[in-house]
């Protein structure tokens, strides 16, 4: 009896460690950071702990110089209930001219906009880049440079992981974001290129062996993509000036929750604990009311 008794204590507390250990997050990606009462009611009922926030973007410009843009207007202050990790997104290109400060300058206005805004008891940053191998050796040594800089603080550093990155070798960070979206070729009009499967299955033999802890972002964003003479134009957006002509085709993509599920059930088939943490992309009002509440639950469920 005694015996059955322990059993039963050792699998109550496996229980209790895995459900407390699970973490619900979202991606704010846009450019002004603004909250209502349909955002935080969101946040409350998904249980959502930590906000992945896009601070800028590292680009070239005109002068083919390496500067930020498209920089976060914070139009009302950041929730209490979450933990806000800054994100910074730099193009490729920019990691072909990355200047030798780059991780000092970066590092340092993300503090100082974290200062500006009274967003405190910030633990991560995260950078987000879709490097190559022929930028690989230059991120990674800005990366060693920016986790020193972090570490110094007693922040983490993260950065995101695409599929095909995957069968790289794994970057000088703390941990990884695996983004389950973006995964297909917008330019091939009978694929989702938000999520396919078919696009998915060849890169997860290596998450077996990936050497980097890893949280997954799955999507909750849809895209209307033009095509002209089955030809690939643009994503069309409220705010720009695609011009849509007679005989275009305009494609709209979103990921059924079925899809969902099924990828994140492949993704525990290779590294269960990839989905301790859910992240969605993203957060916004319309996604939010575009999508049940039943399928963002399904979606972070454990």
């Amino acid at each position: 009896m005694k015996k059955l008794f322990l059993l039963a204590l050792m699998a109550l507390l496996v229980a209790c460690s895995k459900e407390t250990k699970h973490v619900n997050a979202a991606y704010y990606w846009s450019t002004n950071f603004s909250s209502d009462s349909t955002m935080t009611a969101f946040i409350q009922e998904q249980h959502i702990s930590r906000l992945y926030v896009r601070y800028f973007d590292v680009v070239i410009d005109e002068h083919d110089n390496v500067r930020p843009n498209a920089t976060i207007q914070f139009q009302c202050a950041m929730p209490d209930s979450v933990e806000v990790i800054p994100c910074v997104f730099i193009t490729n290109e920019s990691m072909a001219k990355c200047p030798d400060n780059l991780d000092s300058l970066i590092y340092q206005r993300v503090r100082q906009m974290n200062s500006t805004h009274d967003i405190a008891d910030v633990k991560e940053l995260q950078i987000d880049c879709d490097w190559s191998q022929r930028t690989q050796k230059t991120y990674f040594d800005m990366l060693r440079r920016l986790r020193g800089r972090a570490h110094a603080d007693g922040w983490q550093l993260s950065c995101t992981i695409r599929l095909h990155q995957l069968a790289m070798e794994a970057p000088p960070v703390d941990r990884g974001v695996l983004m389950m979206y973006n995964t297909g070729d917008v330019r091939k009009m009978e694929r989702n290129p938000i999520l396919d499967l078919r696009d998915v299955q060849p890169y997860l033999r290596h998450l077996d062996k990936y050497s980097l802890p890893l949280a997954t972002a799955y999507p909750s964003f849809e895209w209307s993509i033009l095509y002209r003479s089955h030809h690939y134009v643009g994503i069309m957006h409220d705010d720009d000036a695609l011009t849509v002509l007679p005989g275009d085709t305009i494609i709209r993509h979103e990921v059924p929750l079925e899809t969902v599920l099924k990828v994140k059930e492949m993704v525990d088939e290779h590294l269960p604990n990839a989905n301790d943490e859910i992240i969605i992309f993203e957060l916004s009002k319309n996604n939010i009311q575009r999508i049940t509440q039943n399928h963002y639950e399904k979606v972070y469920h454990p």
